[in-house]
């Protein structure tokens, strides 16, 4: 088997550009001269205060250099990719925190044998200089039933100890009243994790191996297996599972929940679940709590302590009252921690009702008017028109097209018939359009659909029953003409509708300065140039629409959309001579 491909530049310079690519993003972070330890840009700002330090392997990210800033970690040491840091480099960030002037260094430390070991070698050595030194170990894993002797797993909990004892040192706490206040909440912190696949640290092999359609539960974030597998089951089952295991009584290794009681969810990316799956797990872990009776307070959905690129997710539930709220509400600058909301997620109203417009104009009550019997006439021709050319239309589509240019057409006519047997035409021409748009968006359908509907919604506002002479529908059709320009991307020439459309609009202009006489003959040459256009896509290339996704060789017949369009303008003509 071959290493994972991974997007670097070599396995022994990764952690190190790693680490140069976050601080040189964020200007509030430095590095360490000698050392992989991120520290604030502004020490000057720790004088007098507790200062925080953590860290561990890499391949965490963002933990745990992005979580340096005010109100969080002072500092972060980073070992190589799942290893610990070494004792020279914890002891060179301890040091540089006190020699900033800090009160006293708390190292926040996960349950990791080879953590526990260079952090308390470090500290040890630390004491020795003279600086006050003291260390909290995470352990809020409930994979195991009975922990081994090594004990429970630090995880994506610890980033609620950062916060805490950030918020805490930020308020000017004394190393001790930290201590016993985040030793107190993490007795109310828990944390499991599933996984769809393995991770591998760069440049070797992945480290298990996980059948197609198994997960594994209870694994931690060094690639180490899980406590068991199972076959992949539906987000909310598997949700349902994770809280069913953590909260188990029967388990030494459980977290303590009633109903009642309120907590803090963590949704955490273990590194390649796409943010979609995330949501699902987000929703399906508020509604599994909430249904137990447990509010939820607030929830962190993203990637906070990942395992390179595992696909999978751990769940971390904090119980919280009002003062652990407020700690956890506390502003800081560290550039991963996401900004959060700080209502109470339970209890809260999230779905807002639409406005009560009527959106459908075709159900709204119309009155007649003089023009009602002309325009009923004309559309009536203009139906029967479309149903007669279907198949031609059909045809001319299977060209260039996917064949159905027809049967939209003969839809949308259909649809507008069966309004016409229940409706008054009303007297506005205005809002009969607007009634065709509506018709025609909800039952055309596609973007011939949404081309006539923009036609029509665009025109309607030019023709009212006080304005409704031959100029006002010139400029009508030329405003929905050019909202087809606009959102359909398309001109004339690009062999669509527009090549019958557009002529025909430029001809009806005249009317607006033609005798009364002379606007029939000026329809007439309209309807002529439509049919022209039509028959002039015939040698174009198509340059918009489905057809132009379509070798030009072989669109050798006249464009449907552009024929429809001749064909409905012909039918309005012919209705307005009294031609049966």
């Amino acid at each position: 088997m071959e290493p994972k491909k991974k997007l670097i530049n070599s396995a022994d310079s990764c952690v190190d550009e790693a680490l140069c690519g976050l601080v040189r993003a964020s200007g509030g972070l430095s590095l360490l001269k000698g050392h992989r330890v991120v520290l604030r840009s502004d020490p000057d700002n720790l004088r007098g205060k507790v200062a925080l330090l953590s860290g561990g392997g890499s391949g965490h990210e963002p933990a745990h250099g992005g979580y340096v800033g005010a109100g969080m970690l002072s500092a972060a040491v980073a070992g190589g990719v799942f290893a610990s840091p070494p004792p020279a480099s914890v002891l060179a960030a301890i040091l540089s925190l006190h020699s900033a002037g800090a009160s006293g260094v708390l190292l926040i430390v996960k349950n990791y044998t080879g953590d526990r070991l260079n952090f308390g070698l470090a500290a040890e050595q630390a004491r020795n200089h003279g600086v006050a030194v003291d260390m909290v170990i995470v352990a809020e894993d409930c994979a195991f039933d009975q922990p081994s002797k090594a004990g429970r797993r630090g995880l994506c909990g610890t980033i609620f100890i950062h916060k805490l004892a950030g918020a805490l040192a930020e308020e000017g706490c004394s190393l001790d009243q930290i201590v016993s206040k985040v030793t107190e909440v993490l007795k109310g912190i828990g944390t499991l994790g599933v996984s769809l696949s393995p991770c591998s640290v760069p440049g070797c092999l992945p480290s298990f191996e996980l059948p197609p359609g198994d997960m594994e539960l209870g694994l931690g974030i060094h690639g180490e297996a899980g406590i068991k597998r199972s076959k992949v089951a539906s987000a909310d089952e598997v949700v349902k599972t994770m809280m069913d295991h953590m909260t188990n009584p029967d388990s030494q290794s459980h977290l303590p929940l009633k109903s009642g009681d309120s907590v803090v969810v963590c949704v955490n990316n273990l590194g390649a679940l796409s943010c979609l799956e995330l949501a699902v797990v987000t929703r399906a872990a508020i509604v599994c709590l909430e249904s137990r009776g447990v509010v939820v307070a607030r929830v962190m959905s993203g990637s906070f302590m990942t395992s390179l690129e595992m696909a999978g997710v751990s769940l971390t539930l904090m119980r919280a009252d009002q003062e652990t709220l407020r700690l956890f509400d506390a502003k800081t600058s560290a550039p991963a921690w996401p900004n959060l909301s700080s209502q109470c997620v339970s209890g809260r109203g999230y779905i807002t009702d639409p406005q009560a417009v009527s959106t459908r104009p075709q159900d709204d009550a119309h009155s007649e008017g003089p023009l009602s019997p002309v325009m009923r006439k004309a559309l009536e021709k203009v139906c029967s028109t479309l149903l007669e050319k279907q198949e031609e239309l059909n045809s001319l589509d299977r060209a260039g097209g996917d064949g159905d240019c027809g049967n939209t057409h003969a839809q949308a006519a259909r649809a507008v018939q069966e309004w016409l047997q229940d409706h008054v035409v009303p007297g506005c021409p205005g809002r009969l359009l607007s009634v065709l748009a509506g018709l025609v968006q909800e039952k055309m359908g596609g973007s011939s659909g949404a081309l006539y509907s923009l036609f029509l919604t665009a025109a309607a506002g030019h023709v009212t029953e006080g304005r409704s002479n031959a100029a006002a529908w010139a400029s009508a059709v030329h405003a929905g003409t050019q909202a087809m320009r606009r959102y359909g991307g398309a001109d004339p020439g690009d062999r669509t509708m527009l090549d019958a459309l557009c002529p025909a609009v430029d001809e009806l202009m005249t009317l607006t300065t033609a005798p009364p006489g002379g606007q029939m003959a000026v329809l007439q040459a309209a309807v002529q140039r439509a049919a022209s256009g039509a028959e002039s896509t015939r040698n174009l290339t198509a340059r918009a629409g489905r057809a132009s996704y379509v070798a030009a060789e072989r669109v050798t017949l006249p464009d449907p959309g552009a024929v429809a369009v001749a064909a409905i303008l012909r039918a309005v003509l012919e209705s307005l001579e009294g031609k049966k």
